[in-house]
């Protein structure tokens, strides 16, 4: 295979800004700004606007959408009473 043909594959750290989570994983995005890990040693930051973490659908805070179609809403709405 050719080696130029594949883009470095190489172990980073993601980090939440919006709550602060950090993990590290492999990825083939890589970054200038470095932060030292658990282990000691020095990884490239990839800082992300939202993760599990912080996820309305992850964290359970999302708002639940009504199971009435505006069909229904509107024959509710609008039907006559007898």
């Amino acid at each position: 295979m050719k080696k130029e043909g594949h883009p470095k594959f190489n172990e980073v750290i993601f980090k939440d800004v919006s709550c602060g989570f950090v993990y590290k994983t492999f990825s083939t995005l890589s970054s200038n700004e470095m932060e030292k890990w658990e282990d000691g040693q020095e990884y490239p930051v990839i800082k992300v606007g939202i993760s599990s973490a912080s996820h309305p659908f992850y964290t359970g805070q999302q708002k639940i959408a009504s199971a009435e179609g505006r069909a229904a809403k509107f024959k509710k709405k609008y039907s006559r009473k007898k």
